[in-house]
């Protein structure tokens, strides 16, 4: 749901037959519950046990769903840090429990800086460099063979353990217009930065994924009034929409005065 990544991870629970006489404690909802407060304590991943949504292929889990956007061109950082202001505003409301952020975290990347005059004097153009750096990271198909009478690929890659280390990158060999090899040191460096994992658009606007449950005794309604009223605390340029279930919910509740008039009839 969140996304794809190597310390990603999504499992599947299942409950207990029906024929077992259920009680309170044994509910989806309350299994998730005390799932959340004894998984909470776990340092070194963020876990969040959800109960599938009421009606199917709207949203992921039960309760609200709502895009925090950029709408005023803040940037990833801004938009970030008002996330993170959101989350802790509503840490402390009592009217919404379980808000959490619906996506992958930012993490380490390495970035390839490309001195672009270095690699047009040397003869290496663009395409020669992103082809010889994605053919030996990510592979590359080159043709067919016949073999004990089936059709075999040819697919090249950097063997693992000479792509495992930055050094290991700058030591490729780019071909050049000239005939020559030249390695990728000569007019590339590598550093270590802190980038986003995915980038996640609604309705135009960069947006970050959040969701959470009304608290023992409130409504949805009451939540997603009170998440609109902490939304307003944030700087100007952040806006909000709401989604699945959430959307539903706000478009029909102004109807519901008409629906109601319709049902007396």
């Amino acid at each position: 749901f969140s996304g794809l990544g190597q310390n990603a991870a999504l499992g599947f629970i299942t409950l207990k037959d029906w024929a077992q006489p259920p009680t309170a404690a044994s509910s989806a909802n309350a299994v998730a519950a005390r799932a959340m407060g004894a998984l909470s304590g776990v340092r070194d991943a963020f876990i969040y046990p959800l109960s599938p949504p009421p009606i199917p292929e709207l949203g992921n889990a039960t309760g609200f769903n709502l895009r925090l956007q950029d709408r005023a061109g803040m940037g990833h950082d801004a938009l970030l840090a008002a996330r993170n202001q959101l989350l802790g505003m509503a840490g402390k409301s009592k009217v919404i429990v379980g808000v959490r952020p619906d996506g992958l975290e930012d993490a380490p990347q390495l970035q390839v800086d490309i001195d672009r005059d270095k690699a047009l004097a040397l003869g290496v153009s663009f395409d020669a460099i992103n082809t010889t750096i994605s053919a030996a990271l990510g592979s590359a198909y080159v043709n067919d063979f016949p073999n004990a009478g089936r059709l075999q690929r040819v697919v090249v890659q950097a063997d693992a353990p000479a792509r495992m280390q930055p050094d290991d990158l700058l030591r490729l060999n780019v071909p050049s217009s000239r005939g020559q090899s030249v390695p990728l040191s000569a007019f590339a460096s590598t550093r270590w930065i802190k980038g986003a994992m995915q980038t996640i658009r609604y309705n135009g606007y960069p947006s970050m994924r959040i969701g959470g449950n009304a608290a023992p005794g409130f409504s949805t309604g009451d939540a997603m009034a009170e998440m609109e009223r902490l939304v307003a605390q944030l700087p100007a340029g952040f806006g909000y929409e709401w989604t699945g279930l959430s959307r539903e919910e706000k478009l029909a509740g102004s109807q519901s005065i008409i629906l109601y008039n319709f049902a007396i009839l």
